[in-house]
């Protein structure tokens, strides 16, 4: 079983601020994530919404663990009805006049193994667009 978390990086032509703004505003989050209605970025604020497949929806729970303004925000990730919990951390820093975005999603081993939406390269697969394609499409770079 792969216990390595998953890391995705990559720069946006963006300020740190602008890129904050873009990861923990519930109004522009809606445009390239989820829409997260009364999102905020506090520790302790829980909040759900739901997504998946052509399928299967599920329902998503979260709660925040950790805000550094400006450069951090974690929350847990896990399925109601289901097993598991990991956590999403993005990490931001500023890199010449852009900013580097990390995305950590750790835990994903326990999910387990027998629910095929649940799987590692499922997960791989949404952060790349997510962070590859979405957020910077959001921004106006490509």
């Amino acid at each position: 079983m792969n216990t390595t978390p998953f890391v995705i990086e990559r720069t946006l032509n963006s300020p740190i601020d602008t890129v904050w703004e873009a990861i923990t505003d519930a109004e522009k989050m809606k445009h390239w994530y989820f829409d997260l209605p009364g999102f905020r970025a506090e520790v302790g604020y829980e909040f759900s919404f739901t997504g998946g497949t052509e399928e299967h929806q599920y329902l998503h729970l979260c709660r925040i663990t950790e805000v550094v303004p400006g450069h951090k925000i974690a929350y847990t990730w896990r399925y109601d009805g289901y097993p598991g919990e990991s956590l999403v951390t993005f990490e931001l820093s500023e890199e010449g006049n852009g900013t580097r975005i990390k995305l950590t999603h750790s835990g994903l081993e326990t999910f387990g193994t027998t629910n095929p939406d649940l799987a590692r390269h499922n997960f791989e697969a949404g952060w790349t667009d997510i962070i590859g394609r979405s957020l910077p499409t959001y921004l106006g770079q490509q």
